[in-house]
């Protein structure tokens, strides 16, 4: 046992964000669902109420929720799609743009439940609510409003393109609002929000900066560990020779995309795209 837990905090500290937050959410799930057998008010601790007095008391929840999972497959789903969708972001964006994403989409969708259980009281019942559905989806509609041709292989169905899977899941979360959990759907609504809003800034060449200088320090403890490696240093002329390289197996590989799709790359120009797109951002 104690070799396996080495080999869990190994893989943790190895990995990037995308790893560290799907360990996170597996942990806070175990963790707290072994706990709830004997103590059964952590859903009451770590989810986020509707109602004002709640929040006011328990204004941590708003960060807690989007890790906590009660059901087992709410949790499976959750962090299936986490997995996917955060690695086609990862092949366009940085790992700290993948942080900022996940946190302020489950803040945003948090805030939205919130305002709207308490704007309209006589339609939605008091509730709680948990789950990193809001904060995927925000990362479904960024990565899917960037890259709307980036063709994904689902089950019985065949290759879709992403657009369609964005479009798809925020009409169902609309409809979804009037189904026995509102709350859940309209968090999805706002992370979707936030998602199309960031990545329409991000094309712009600006960025929603919201918490930005909290971010920054959180981000350390996402940060992947590396064994320091001493690189003989390069003048400016070989520096700016290999970012020219890049810049043009970039342009290249990007070409081949338009022209024939993604798919069209080889495994290779495949790790290249996301290597090189990981130094850019």
């Amino acid at each position: 046992m104690p070799g396996i837990f080495q080999e869990l905090i190994s893989t943790y500290q190895k990995g990037g964000t995308l790893i560290k937050l799907i360990f996170i959410n597996s942990a806070v799930f175990i963790l707290f669902g072994i706990v709830n057998v004997f103590y059964s008010d952590i859903p009451y601790w770590l989810s986020m109420p509707s109602y004002v007095n709640g929040l006011i008391h328990k204004p941590w929840t708003l960060l807690t929720y989007m890790f906590y999972h009660k059901e087992i497959l709410h949790f499976l789903f959750n962090v299936l799609n986490l997995y996917w969708f955060g690695k086609i972001f990862l092949v366009y964006f940085s790992e700290k743009k993948l942080l900022r994403l996940y946190l302020i989409g489950g803040i945003i969708g948090g805030l939205l439940y919130f305002l709207v259980y308490n704007a309209f009281p006589d339609k939605f019942q008091p509730a709680i609510l948990m789950g990193a559905s809001a904060s995927i989806m925000a990362i479904i509609i960024a990565v899917a409003v960037y890259a709307p041709n980036f063709k994904v292989l689902m089950f019985f169905i065949g290759e879709v393109k992403l657009i369609y899977i964005g479009l798809f899941s925020f009409i169902l979360s609309i409809i979804l609002i009037a189904s026995d959990n509102p709350g859940g759907n309209i968090a999805h609504v706002g992370g979707a929000m936030y998602g199309f809003l960031w990545v329409k800034l991000f094309q712009k060449g600006k960025e929603f900066n919201m918490f930005s200088r909290f971010f920054n320090s959180f981000f350390g403890i996402f940060k992947r560990r590396k064994m320091k490696v001493t690189k003989p240093p390069i003048n400016d002329l070989e520096y700016n020779r290999q970012k020219n390289l890049n810049q043009e197996e970039i342009d290249r590989i990007l070409d081949k995309i338009s022209k024939g799709g993604y798919d069209s790359l080889s495994k290779t120009e495949k790790e290249t795209l996301f290597n090189l797109s990981n130094k850019s951002h």
